[in-house]
């Protein structure tokens, strides 16, 4: 075997969420690494955004406006990937986020709390919505974009996880409980699929800004950390977040024929938060 990423040259990628602030770390290594992609997200401005990357890096890049809680939506783009494209290799499920109304006010309970502003306040649509956007956006796109994987016989398959899912947070349970359901799909479609030659991984970030939880972590005025951000980095033994681009070798990785007896796995990408114990 050669030991590269050239295999992945030429392949066609769809990946959700590839605009956002990690997913658009991950599209460029992507296009870097020779991979055609189709991208998909909610903006308006994902055609220019990709013809941006097709002039950039040399390879095919195809912005589709879509949502992932549409199947619909999914099916129409995975007929214009076919006709611009052709045959869909790789899937990643990158789409996600999270909300304030899917947030709670305090990290614990006691006796004096008050009750809106603690999980037995939390807004339904608002869990719902993150829930949905997380694991339902994943569940779809990988009904929709894998259809070609099957008639091939091969093909790989990315889930975007979080350290959240291993070590839940305080805050957010509705994030938490989404990308716990992540990590339990990857595993249980890596299972369902294994015989038809088709791998399903996951990546498990730690802790890096982005529009989803930086006013959890960072004071808008000032932009100082706030007490939250800087427990996570007292808890984080390389005492930083996380930069985007540190996804980007894990992902090629596991979307390579290197790690072809690879599936089922769920790698933290985390600066070690995930070994810590806190002392």
């Amino acid at each position: 075997m050669k030991y590269s990423f050239d295999d992945l040259k030429g392949r066609n990628c769809v990946i959700t969420g590839g605009f956002g602030v990690l997913g658009m770390a991950l599209t460029r290594g992507l296009a870097e690494a020779g991979v055609n992609l189709a991208v998909i997200s909610r903006s308006k401005d994902n055609p220019a955004r990709g013809e941006a990357i097709e002039k950039e890096f040399g390879v095919k890049c195809l912005g589709i406006s879509a949502s992932t809680l549409d199947k619909a939506a999914l099916e129409a783009a995975r007929d214009l990937i076919h006709e611009k494209l052709g045959k869909i290799d790789i899937l990643i499920n990158c789409a996600g986020g999270n909300s304030p109304k899917a947030t709670c006010a305090v990290e614990q309970m006691d006796a004096d709390t008050d009750l809106s502003q603690s999980f037995y306040g939390l807004d339904m649509e608002g869990f719902q919505f993150v829930y949905d956007l997380n694991f339902k956006g994943t569940l779809l796109a990988t009904m929709v974009f894998t259809t070609d994987m099957i008639e091939a016989k091969k093909g790989v398959v990315l889930n975007v996880s979080s350290m959240n899912a291993i070590r839940p947070l305080t805050k957010i349970p509705a994030y938490s409980a989404a990308k716990g359901s992540i990590n339990n799909f990857t595993q249980w479609y890596a299972v369902h699929v294994a015989q038809l030659g088709i791998r399903c991984n996951a990546i498990a970030p730690g802790f890096f800004l982005t529009d989803q939880n930086r006013f959890l972590l960072t004071d808008e005025q000032t932009g100082e950390l706030k007490p939250r951000g800087k427990k996570i980095i007292a808890n984080t033994p390389t005492h930083k977040f996380g930069e985007p681009e540190d996804l980007v070798g894990t992902m090629l990785y596991l979307l390579s024929d290197i790690s072809s007896f690879v599936t089922g796995i769920v790698i933290p990408v985390d600066g070690g938060y995930s070994a810590f114990g806190g002392v």
